[in-house]
């Protein structure tokens, strides 16, 4: 029960990535993009090498930097505090031309709306939840038998199993989530990094893959947990029935 419960509360942290400018808040994002003046690379497959030289232009001294989050995005327009909002167009006002000349804010809307996707997780977190519940049924006291040291009791087999394959289906959800997450953010880092080509940089969240991860692992130890103990409880029933 505490795993599910320390999974649940890495996984709502996971969910309220970047959702307020709280203190650690906006430090919980899946990608980040921001304005950079590193040398561009060149290869023989760009029709048009000097449209980086071009876009270098454009950006000039701008530094403002664009973190997604499952349900919020959080802007950095010169180095200083982090304003957070669900709203991209609220966050657009905010900001200049020359802060956000190639229009990050747009494109950390378009990611968010577009490829990142939080109802797994929230079924998930409902099904662990579910399962919490489950635990919390299974007998917790000793009864005495007649001529016989007292003896726990053995949790139900039927509520057991249930618990079994509601946290299983829940690993799973969180697994795909997790998995969608990691290579739809590498994917999307990618491709608008080399679009800026030395005036955009991107990154991946690596805090919102540990809690994902981690989530993910404690639901899984409670699945093998509970697997064990269903044999287990098998095994004394069968040794129970034999010896009488």
């Amino acid at each position: 029960m505490v795993l599910i419960l320390v999974a649940i509360i890495l996984l709502s942290l996971l969910l309220a990535g970047c959702s307020s400018s709280s203190p650690l808040i906006p430090s919980i994002f899946l990608i980040n993009l921001w304005y950079d003046r590193s040398s561009p690379q060149y290869d023989p497959a760009q029709v048009d090498p000097g449209a980086s030289r071009a876009i270098g232009n454009i950006v000039g001294n701008a530094q403002l930097e664009a973190r997604v989050g499952y349900f919020g995005i959080c802007i950095n327009p010169d180095g200083s505090s982090w304003l957070c909002s669900a709203n991209a167009s609220s966050l657009a006002a905010q900001v200049s031309v020359d802060q956000d000349p190639l229009n990050l804010i747009w494109v950390a809307q378009t990611f968010k709306e577009s490829i990142v996707f939080p109802y797994l997780l929230i079924i998930a977190i409902i099904l662990a939840a579910v399962t919490l519940l489950l635990l919390a049924t299974f007998p917790g006291y000793e009864e005495e038998y007649d001529g016989g040291p007292e003896r726990r009791r053995l949790p139900s087999r039927a509520v057991s199993q249930i618990a079994l394959a509601v946290i299983f289906v829940a690993a799973i959800f969180v697994l795909v989530s997790v998995l969608w997450q990691h290579t739809a953010s590498v994917a999307a880092a990618t491709i608008a990094e080399n679009m800026g080509n030395g005036s955009v940089a991107t990154g991946v969240g690596v805090t919102a893959m540990v809690l994902g991860w981690f989530g993910f692992a404690l639901l899984i130890i409670v699945t093998i947990g509970l697997l064990v103990m269903i044999l287990s409880m098998h095994l004394v029933e069968k040794l129970t029935d034999e010896g009488i």
